[in-house]
């Protein structure tokens, strides 16, 4: 797969193109079965696959509090890696970007130089200033400049529609096993092992701190995790994410005590698996009793996995 940062970095698509456009947040279900379809098309045609997609995403650039993305454009990349994308080119979201006619965002850009032939959408699709630009106005462009626009149905699974913000509801409401039916895996967040302040250490339980910028979620509390790329097997885990109010912290953190492990691997770019919550976060009276509750936390993770083993448990 190839990934091309910016429309000045995109050469004109001689042989022409199969498209689609959007944030592809999670990667989800829904996202998957279209994509499936576009590698269908395109195989059909002999012509190369295409995403298009936007950094920062449209609500990002037009709200300051935007929703929370359920993946970083690394593990965008990464699952879209496995679906047989050829191309994904990435469009940088501006204020001169924002203003382009959907008009003009169909000539110069998916005509003049995507060369498309066949464009697949969502249903719900809206592009150019003011979202003026929607599937009706792509058929009558595709007419004149000779490319096939394919309207994807609403994919559904238990009543409703399967959409990043059905999955950030679920993750609302610690349900990770629905969470998992609509991504097709379990849910994790990404980043880079960084230094903290050492309290973790100090008590006896050390702690890796996560920096993940678009993974601050408004889930909070403490996790039982699985934490991958830094062993060849999963790692055991117990997850906080929250503000630590026990150390009358502030800024929401995540950081995770890696159970029977050591190791130092602060730089390391980990995966955290988050299986399922173990409680809220709550402010306890001195270190002692946190300590204390750190080791119950633990021992009901090593138990969960016990009974998993067993069968009683299915993550």
């Amino acid at each position: 797969m190839k990934f091309i940062r910016g429309i000045h970095n995109l050469n004109y698509q001689e042989k022409g193109c199969v498209l689609t456009i959007g944030n592809f947040d999670g990667v989800h279900y829904g996202h998957k079965i279209l994509l499936s379809h576009l590698f269908f098309e395109g195989k059909k045609r002999n012509l190369p696959v295409i995403v298009m997609i936007f950094e920062p995403q449209p609500l990002e650039f037009f709200l300051k509090k935007a929703p929370y993305r359920l993946t970083n454009l690394k593990d965008k990349l990464n699952y879209l890696f496995q679906l047989n994308i050829d191309i994904v080119l990435c469009v940088s979201f501006n204020q001169k970007f924002s203003k382009m006619s959907a008009e003009d965002f169909i000539f110069y850009l998916l005509v003049k130089k995507l060369n498309i032939k066949l464009l697949i959408i969502g249903d719900d699709f809206r592009f150019g200033k003011d979202r003026k630009g929607n599937f009706f106005l792509l058929k009558i462009f595709g007419k004149k400049y000779g490319f096939e626009v394919i309207s994807t149905k609403t994919f559904c699974k238990y009543g409703q529609r399967i959409s990043s913000t059905f999955i950030r509801q679920a993750l609302y409401e610690n349900n990770f096993l629905l969470v998992k039916k609509l991504l097709g895996r379990n849910f994790s967040i990404s980043g880079r092992i960084i230094y903290g302040d050492s309290i973790g250490k100090k008590i006896g339980f050390p702690t890796a701190n996560l920096y993940s910028y678009y993974n601050v979620l408004p889930i909070k509390g403490v996790y039982i995790v699985q934490v991958l790329g830094i062993k060849k097997d999963p790692i055991l885990g117990v997850a906080n994410i929250g503000t630590r109010p026990t150390l009358n912290g502030k800024k929401k953190r995540i950081e995770i005590h890696l159970i029977d492990f050591c190791m130092n691997i602060y730089g390391y770019y980990v995966q955290i698996v988050l299986i399922k919550k173990i409680r809220e976060e709550i402010k306890f009276c001195s270190l002692s009793e946190l300590k204390n509750q750190i080791k119950k936390d633990i021992l009901f993770t090593k138990n969960f996995f016990i009974q998993k083993k067993n069968n009683r448990y299915n993550i």
